[in-house]
This record gives structure tokens, C-alpha cells and sequence, in this order.
């Protein structure tokens, strides 16, 4: 997959809740931008090296600007520190066109969006298109403290503020989230959408589950990977067949797909390496993926090689 990249103004920054800032990017001559659904995010090249994935908080039907959120997190590789200390207003920035792996479905009855703190980012962008549209939802919106819940203004000047309950850690303990009621009210045609941090939405998810929601209409968006346990005795070398042309590739035990290759001079656009942003995502034609990713589910017949590897000795790719 070839990476299209923008070059994109920062136009506008602002503190928009502790630790955190919103920053708005347009295109230098002020065109339109491409389209973007609601649960999209982009790449953003922060050096070089340093490629970063954001979700897009503004409304898709602003389509001369991409409005961002961006956390500092002191336990990130640097990214988020990076674009707190270095950039201002009036800087550019290389800007993939957006993706979506995190679409809104069509509503079957009420849709459920559950936040964990910056997870507001893509959920916010599908309420405004619920509300929109006049569909039913809840937003339940979970934050340490108040000072650091972002978004709240807007949310509060939007036409849907009654929808959304706030749930704040150092608040009492009756305004905390507890899943299990939240699910066990729910309709029975009810989707979830679920963003945050990876203990957070493991945490909604099981309580998902054992309410009965089936995991096709739990839709999840990770902002990191969780570590893979390596298979007993490691990992096994294995064989990527092109299917353009049956050349063979042998992928070492010790290195990922799109490494391998590399080293036989087929690159493959990859960025965040842990299978998040699905921008390296390839066709499988045959054989049987090791999805090790956060986008995939067994028997789903694509592949991220920057992370997953082959439960099949050979893996027939579309390349």
C-alpha cells in the first residue's frame, strides 16, 4: 500500500485540557482536504523516523481543516512529547490521507460509545454524525479529573450535551463507570464503541461479553499494541509467497515480514510497526496469518507484516 502524504499548516493550537492540546491543520492555500468519515485518524510525521497515528476530531463536513488531540504522555516513544515541545502555529507537517480502521455502522437499535480520556478523540467525531442524523446513543465519557477531560465546551455548546455522562476517578464514587449495570441495561439491538488505553477497554469488553453482546457489534480501536507472548520455543522462520510473480521469501524467526521484504528490495509502507494503524495491511490469497495486530480477527484473509507472522509454513501474498 503506497502512502499519499499532505503537506498540512498548523493554523491553530490551544490547550484544550490539562496535559493535552488540540491542534488544527489545513492545507497552505486553504483547499479543500479529502473526505473523512467519522472514527478516521491519519499518519503524522513528526521527524523522519517518527511516525504517528491521530484520530480526527473535527466534523467530516469542515473539509478545509483536520483537527487533532494529542495527549502528552510521559510513558510515550516520543511522539506526543515531541509535538508538545517542537511545534507551533505555522509549522508544517507531512500528513497521511486519512483511513478508517474504526467505522461507524449503521445503526441496528442504540449505539453505545464508551471513552477513556483521549479515546474521546474518535468518539466524539461519531456523535456529532449520530446526532446528526438523529440516531439514538449515549456518550459515557471516563477521565481522571475534570481538569483533564478535554472537549467538555464543545460538548457542552453541541445539540447532544444530554447524552453524555461524565465519569471522573477522583469523583464519588456513584458517578463511576460500572459496565456491567451500563450492559445490562442496554437493548437488546445495541452496538458498542470503545476507545482508550488497552487495560480500559479490555475492561468494557468483558464486561461486553458477559453481557451477551456479540463480539460483531463490539468495535474497539486501540492506541497502542499489547505486548505478544512469544510462542513456546519462539517464533518459527516461514515463507512469504508473491503471488505476482512465485518469488520466495524466507522470513527468520528473528525478523518481521515487511523486514524480509525489504531485504529482497519490495518495500512496504509501514508506520507504527504494531499493527495499530493498518497502513502496511496485505492481501492473503492462501495460507493461514499469525494475526499479531490490533485490526485483525482469525480467518480475516489480510496480513500486517510489520508485526503478524504464518501459522502456514508458506503465505501466498498479494504482491
Amino acid at each position: 500500500m503506497q502512502q499519499h502524504w499532505l503537506k498540512l499548516c498548523i493554523v491553530s493550537r490551544g490547550v484544550e485540557a490539562e496535559g493535552i492540546i488540540a491542534i488544527v491543520l489545513a492545507a497552505p492555500d486553504g483547499g479543500p482536504l479529502p473526505h473523512f468519515s467519522a472514527g478516521s485518524h491519519v499518519d503524522v510525521e513528526i521527524a523522519p523516523d517518527l511516525v504517528r497515528q491521530y484520530s480526527l476530531c473535527s466534523t467530516p463536513a469542515a473539509r478545509d481543516r483536520y483537527e487533532i488531540a494529542v495527549l502528552r504522555d510521559p510513558a510515550s516513544r516520543g511522539g506526543s512529547t515531541e509535538i508538545h515541545e517542537r511545534f507551533a502555529e505555522g509549522d508544517t507537517l507531512r500528513v497521511s490521507e486519512p483511513r478508517n480502521h474504526f467505522p461507524l455502522y449503521p445503526v441496528r437499535g442504540e449505539a453505545l460509545l464508551i471513552a477513556g480520556g483521549i479515546g474521546v478523540t474518535p468518539l466524539l467525531c461519531m456523535a456529532e454524525r449520530l446526532s446528526a442524523i438523529g440516531a439514538p446513543f449515549a456518550l459515557h465519557y471516563c477521565t481522571r479529573s475534570a481538569a483533564r477531560t478535554a472537549f467538555r465546551d464543545r460538548i457542552a455548546a453541541s445539540g447532544f450535551a444530554d447524552r453524555v455522562q461524565y465519569h471522573f476517578d477522583d469523583g464519588p464514587d456513584a458517578q463511576r463507570l460500572d459496565p456491567a449495570s451500563l450492559f445490562s441495561g442496554a437493548i437488546a439491538e445495541v452496538d458498542v464503541y470503545v476507545c482508550g488505553p488497552a487495560g480500559f477497554i479490555d475492561w468494557i469488553c468483558a464486561a461486553a461479553g458477559s453481557a451477551g453482546i456479540a463480539p460483531q457489534h463490539l468495535h474497539r480501536e486501540y492506541f497502542s499494541a499489547a505486548p505478544i507472548e512469544p510462542a513456546p520455543g519462539g517464533d518459527r522462520p516461514f515463507l512469504l509467497r508473491l503471488a505476482s510473480n512465485g518469488q520466495m521469501i524466507e522470513v527468520a524467526a528473528e525478523e518481521s515480514a515487511a523486514a524480509a521484504l525489504a531485504r529482497h528490495g519490495i518495500e512496504v509502507s509501514v508506520s507504527c510497526e504494531q499493527g495499530i494503524c493498518g497502513t502496511c495491511i496485505t492481501r492473503v490469497i492462501e495460507g493461514q496469518p499469525d494475526h499479531r495486530d490490533m485490526l485483525m480477527i482469525d480467518g480475516n484473509a489480510e496480513f500486517t507484516p510489520c508485526c503478524s507472522r504464518s501459522h502456514s509454513p508458506v503465505l501466498v501474498i498479494d504482491l
